[in-house]
Parts: C-alpha cells; sequence; structure tokens
C-alpha cells in the first residue's frame, strides 16, 4: 500500500468534512406511499480535504500524486481525523487535486476530494450497546488509572 508521505501535515479544517454515498433505494408507489431498501452493505464515502503546504512541501506533494500515485490513480494509505479518532484510511483521489493557490508569501492550498473505501464508522455490533459508547471516555480514564501498564 503506497503510504501518505510523512512530510506532509494533516489536511486542514476548514472545509473537512465527510459525505457517504447513499446506499438506499427508494421506489414510489402509487398509494403514495414508498418502499425503501438497502441496495449496498458497503459504500465508500467523500472526504472534502485541502492542505496548506510551504514552497518543499508542495514540491513533494506534487510528484508523490504524480509519481508514486501514478495521476492519483491508486489507492494509498492516508491518516485522517474522524468521529472515530486519528486513523489510516485507504483512500484515492476522484479527480485531480485544485491548485496549488498561493496563500500569503510562500504557503501553498491544494484542496480535492478524496474517496474512503470504506466508511469511518464503529465495527458492527457496537450500535446495538449505545451505553458503552456513551461510556468509553469514563472506561477509558477507569482502566488507564488502574492498569497504567
Amino acid at each position: 500500500m503506497i503510504e501518505y508521505p510523512e512530510g506532509l501535515p494533516l489536511p486542514l479544517r476548514e472545509g473537512y468534512a465527510f459525505q457517504a454515498v447513499s446506499p438506499m433505494v427508494r421506489s414510489d408507489l402509487q398509494s403514495g406511499r414508498a418502499r425503501q431498501r438497502r441496495r449496498f452493505t458497503s459504500v465508500p464515502t467523500m472526504a472534502s480535504v485541502s492542505w496548506l503546504l510551504s514552497d518543499v512541501q508542495a514540491r513533494l506533494f506534487e510528484a508523490w500524486w504524480e509519481d508514486a500515485l501514478i495521476s492519483g490513480s491508486q489507492w494509498f494509505s492516508c491518516p485522517l481525523k474522524t468521529p472515530e479518532g486519528l486513523q489510516s484510511y485507504e483512500a484515492r483521489f476522484t479527480d485531480i487535486y485544485s491548485g496549488p493557490n498561493l496563500i500569503g508569501r510562500s504557503h501553498w492550498r491544494f484542496t480535492a476530494e478524496l474517496e474512503l473505501r470504506k466508511r469511518p464508522i464503529m465495527a458492527p455490533g457496537w450500535g446495538l450497546t449505545p451505553e458503552y459508547i456513551l461510556g468509553s471516555d469514563i472506561f477509558d480514564r477507569a482502566l488507564n488509572q488502574e492498569w497504567p501498564q
């Protein structure tokens, strides 16, 4: 798996958003009601991202996109912050990035849309136990205080 370059920062918070592709199919019936069903169980999520890079980082980013990702067509491992925390996700560019746009004296803004292979959600089954999810910070604190090793 191709890795996101270590020397590059995480995406900016400005405009940072995720949008899941809808897995639903809705058929309107003549009675005025509708029938709904799930079309797919695994759907991609689109991530809107932007980076603010120095001159050197911008050169690295463009060279990496062109050479390692073969003009952005390859999947790569990318660290992203989601409600699950900061984790690596398999991603690829949906099209060429926008930019570089000059910001200030020597920083460059790049924006792009990434397709994540899997939705950044908890493993199946956790939704059936909401008390564990809502109390997870308490469990984490208690475990780290009682068993720090």
